[in-house]
């Protein structure tokens, strides 16, 4: 029987992507391995998110090829995309693949065997229209469930190379999201993440079709799905009707993660990004009135080229006055290919790393003052693995509606089920709980 290892480099859309292509190996035949074993063939999805991705790919491609020389060496994902002749010229490499075609990843193996030629399959991303069908019924973590529902993104942000990866914007065809839920959930799933490379915009590319009847129908014909988390959502795809759908959802969890990347106009206009603080400020306002309790995380890149110490401070002032519950925070990096990149008043690497500090203590802050808000309140939680720090192997982890981590005494037959529990210390990046019950998990026949 032949095997196929894999490596994941970059974000959760090359995750799922990845357990898709093994959907294929697998429904060929094919045995999947650990990469750090001796394997047939092996794949390596890459990222090129920045310049350290591109060089971590090569990282671990080289270390494939040493690993066995007589392997099948297949490189796809962004870096794939965006550069297939650098990836070619490692010698080793047999088989290159971009963001797309990846059904034909095998066919190209197979060709290689016997033609014993590299091979690059990248094609011009820019003209493709058309939503990649790549089905992924179950997934090796067994809680939380990806579920892909658009591709590319039309933003063309000044720091962001991501486009070029990833190609325009297209939804995926509702049918298909549908039909993939429903077999998600059959599999034992109850919450399901859906994701994307531009994950709210989906729909944007459709005439009568949009992310709040997405939610709608999922909620509406799903049977048996009891949390809808969205991964990603820009403040502008924040619409009065997606706010709306998720005010009167009773799935669509409690927790949403909206990128501001900064808080001071001036930088966002240096960044194209498209809306105002007084916008983001705005919308922000109109959720947390829908919703009471709403856990907003966010992204922020600091040290972007000009980004002066006011500039800094008005972005600083604006999560704290927003109140986000946790921020992922990112130091500007000079991603060749982006306009950014050409920019003069480059921040330096001390400046930038010294403003991510101020960012991280005031996030965790903030974090400890959300969590503080549920002490002694009881929330829903799906425990998805043992606690690792616990000696004894009876404290479990999982997340709320609302995205609060806790940690609390459980069994193993809980594992991916809702449960009740007593939030009995808020903190951060943990909160304790107490067991307090199961929920119904048979469907009340309505």
């Amino acid at each position: 029987m032949a095997t196929v290892a894999f490596h994941t480099l970059g974000c959760k859309v090359n995750h799922y992507e990845t357990e898709a292509i093994w959907q294929l190996f697998k429904s060929n035949g094919y045995e999947r391995v650990d990469y750090d074993q001796t394997s047939d063939v092996y794949v390596i999805n890459t990222c090129t998110v920045t310049n350290t991705g591109d060089k971590k790919s090569r990282q671990v491609i080289r270390r494939a090829i040493r690993k066995n020389p007589d392997a099948v060496i297949c490189v796809t994902g962004c870096y794939a995309q965006t550069s297939p002749a650098e990836i070619m010229a490692i010698p080793g490499v047999d088989v290159v693949v971009g963001t797309q075609d990846r059904t034909k990843m095998l066919e190209y193996i197979e060709q290689y065997k016997v033609e014993r030629q590299p091979i690059n399959g990248v094609t011009n991303i820019m003209k493709n229209r058309v939503y990649e069908e790549l089905d992924v019924p179950a997934f090796a973590d067994r809680t939380r469930a990806s579920l892909k529902i658009q591709e590319g993104c039309n933003n063309f942000c000044t720091f962001c190379i991501i486009p070029w990866a990833r190609g325009l914007m297209r939804s995926r065809d509702p049918k298909d999201v549908l039909y993939q839920a429903q077999q998600l959930v059959d599999a034992g799933y109850k919450e399901i993440v859906l994701t994307g490379i531009h994950t709210g915009g989906y729909g944007e590319d459709m005439k009568d079709y949009n992310l709040a009847m997405l939610l709608t129908d999922l909620e509406k014909q799903v049977k048996g799905l009891k949390r809808i988390r969205i991964s990603s959502i820009e403040a502008s795809q924040l619409t009065d009707e997606v706010i709306d759908v998720i005010d009167r959802s009773n799935v669509v969890v409690r927790h949403l993660h909206i990128p501001l990347q900064s808080g001071s106009n001036a930088v966002l206009k240096r960044m194209r990004r498209k809306y105002t603080m007084e916008f983001f400020a705005e919308r922000l306002e109109k959720l947390k009135k829908a919703l009471p309790g709403l856990a907003v995380t966010s992204d922020v890149i600091v040290g972007f080229p000009g980004e002066t110490e006011e500039e800094f401070m008005e972005t600083f002032q604006f999560i704290k006055d927003q109140k986000f519950s946790e921020l992922h925070v990112f130091p500007y990096s000079q991603r060749t290919g982006t306009p950014a990149a050409r920019m003069d008043d480059q921040v330096g690497e001390e400046k930038k790393n010294e403003r991510v500090h101020r960012l991280i203590t005031l996030s965790d802050q903030l974090a400890k003052e959300y969590a503080s808000l549920f002490e002694n309140g009881v929330l829903e939680v799906i425990p998805e693995e043992k606690y690792k720090e616990d000696p004894t192997g009876k404290q479990y982890v999982g997340y709320t509606d609302n995205y609060l981590k806790v940690v609390f005494p459980a069994s193993e037959e809980m594992v991916g089920k809702l449960v009740k529990v007593k939030i009995t210390a808020a903190g951060y990046p943990f909160n304790k709980g107490e067991f307090v019950r199961v929920l119904e998990h048979e469907e009340v026949s309505s």
